[in-house]
């Protein structure tokens, strides 16, 4: 999936931004890193071109325009603005992404879309996160240094006279998402609708938190482990990241709204509230709610809803039993290596009794269910490993039919939606305008039409009868679900059981065996 962030630079340094491109930097404090010699180390690789800069540097043109047009010489002036098109670490391998390519698309990103500005397009092969993420930087000069021919997407005068500096509106950046979306498809690319939010939301500002946590962590841990002491934790957690799990581990175990936030209230002391069908949450010690979108698309109030939903049919699947449940079958306790490994006599008298209730629930176990031979026991652990891996095979491939299925249905309401868009532009005065204003409708309308393409689907399924295929296949995988975590649990207590049997006959073995020291 590519995505698109925009930041902006006050810095008078036209410089620094081709520097920062080409040269390594700190990625926590921004400076450069010097070699032996106290020299800038250049990037191990990376392609670079500029685009309206004539003869000149980029930070010469930008200084030119700059002087033509008798801007940007205030201090709160944006100088450059900065947009990083980000990759699918994926399409390296199952697509033939290589960074030849991805410069090319950035350089037709920037001829699109900023034209008139002069700009540097580099590509780097990998992000901060070593992730494998082909990326292109654009930075452009905010200053546009001539007049281009206006586009669908230019609103005013000033978004394509010479002279005027580049506005990164709302509409603009909405505008460079869908632009993303169509590049990809084009280029045969992973992507995601980058119109709406998916999972987690993580700002720039709680990426770098998390990212100089992290590195503070790392330090301590690593002076504990030359102590010889064992950290208590690997991985820092911002206060955002916090407060998400701690909603999901309650949203998982609930089945109502009023339990929900009563629960989260309770074990965590975080408050809900509803206001014009908005969530959000407020965790002790702050005054102030934070919004559900804030944090994650999974915590709106329409998924949570559904959530909850799911709890309930889960819930009807798996009842909790209302007898008291026998303790589970754990494995014995090897007094003599914990013994020979220095713990007291104090221990060793602890261990016989454990082991000695340990044992008795294994012969209870056993004697119930019959399995009171070795071949018997061997037999139904045989018995209950394949209805495990066959009910696991059904629920997986149960699952990749309802992803299918739920895929194949967001397609056919989108197509459904915006159908009558598409054919009123058949009718309108001016379709490109028209076009243009419901640019990213169409966008996901045609992505649908291309997936039916895709799919050989010539004649599009009733909607009705997905959703009853579906509820049929999530009631048929429920079934499945239920046996195969049945005979998980039965399998993980023979195995136990017969661990144990193992262990008893070996101790047996060693109490009966005479030490040859002893022999006369």
């Amino acid at each position: 999936m590519a995505t698109i962030k925009h930041l902006s630079s006050k810095n008078s340094n036209y410089a620094a931004a081709e520097s920062y491109l080409t040269f390594q930097h700190n990625e926590y404090t921004g400076l450069p890193i010097l070699d032996e010699k106290g020299r800038p180390k250049l990037r191990d690789s990376y392609l670079l071109d500029t685009l309206e800069c004539g003869e000149s540097s980029f930070a010469m043109a930008c200084l030119i325009a700059n002087r033509k047009y008798g801007k940007n010489g205030g201090r709160e002036d944006v100088k450059t603005h900065h947009y990083i098109v980000s990759f699918d670490p994926k399409d390296a391998v199952e697509n033939g992404l290589t960074m030849e390519k991805a410069q090319a698309l950035g350089l037709q990103f920037c001829k699109d879309n900023f034209p008139g500005h002069p700009a540097i397009v580099c590509t780097h092969p990998d992000g901060h996160n070593s992730a494998g993420n082909i990326h292109v930087h654009i930075v452009i000069g905010s200053l546009r240094v001539r007049t281009v021919e206006r586009q669908p997407f230019m609103d005013k005068p000033c978004d394509w006279e010479a002279g005027k500096k580049h506005r990164c509106t709302s509409a603009m950046l909405r505008h460079l998402r869908v632009a993303v979306m169509e590049m990809c498809e084009q280029a045969d690319l992973n992507q995601i609708n980058l119109l709406e939010a998916q999972g987690d939301h993580v700002s720039e500002r709680e990426y770098w938190a998390q990212r100089r946590g992290q590195r503070r962590l790392d330090h301590a841990n690593a002076k504990l482990a030359a102590e010889g002491q064992q950290p208590t934790q690997t991985v820092y957690q911002t206060e955002l990241d916090k407060l998400r799990k701690q909603i999901y581990s309650v949203l998982n175990k609930t089945t109502t709204f009023e339990e929900f936030s009563a629960l989260l209230m309770q074990e965590h002391g975080i408050a809900v509230k509803e206001s014009r069908g908005r969530l959000s949450y407020c965790p002790p010690g702050r005054t102030k709610f934070i919004t559900a979108k804030k944090l994650s698309k999974k915590l709106e109030k329409e998924q949570v809803l559904t959530a909850l939903s799911q709890n309930i049919q889960l819930a009807a699947i798996i009842q909790p039993s209302s007898e008291k449940k026998p303790d589970k079958i754990r494995k014995l306790v090897d007094i003599q290596a914990n013994v020979a490994a220095g713990k007291g006599i104090g221990y060793e008298r602890w261990a016989k009794k454990f082991n000695l209730k340990r044992w008795s629930q294994t012969l209870i176990l056993l004697q119930e269910k019959g399995l009171t031979s070795e071949d018997a026991l061997h037999q139904r652990i045989a018995e209950l490993q394949t209805q495990h891996d066959d009910a696991l095979a059904v629920v997986k491939d149960l699952d990749a039919r309802m992803v299918s299925l739920k895929e194949l249905r967001g397609h056919l309401v989108v197509y459904r939606q915006y159908k009558p868009l598409a054919q009123k532009l058949q009718t309108v005065r001016n379709p490109a305008k028209f076009k243009e204003q419901h640019r990213a409708e169409f966008a996901v309308y045609e992505t649908a039409c291309a997936y039916f393409k895709a799919n050989g689907l010539r004649t599009l399924p009733d909607l009705k009868k997905l959703d009853a295929e579906y509820q049929t296949l999530s009631s048929e995988k429920n079934g499945f679900y239920t046996r195969y975590k049945k005979a998980q649990i039965e399998l993980r207590e023979l195995r136990t059981a017969q661990q144990n049997v193992e262990a008893f006959f070996r101790k047996e073995e060693r109490s009966h065996a005479v030490p040859q020291q002893e022999v006369k």
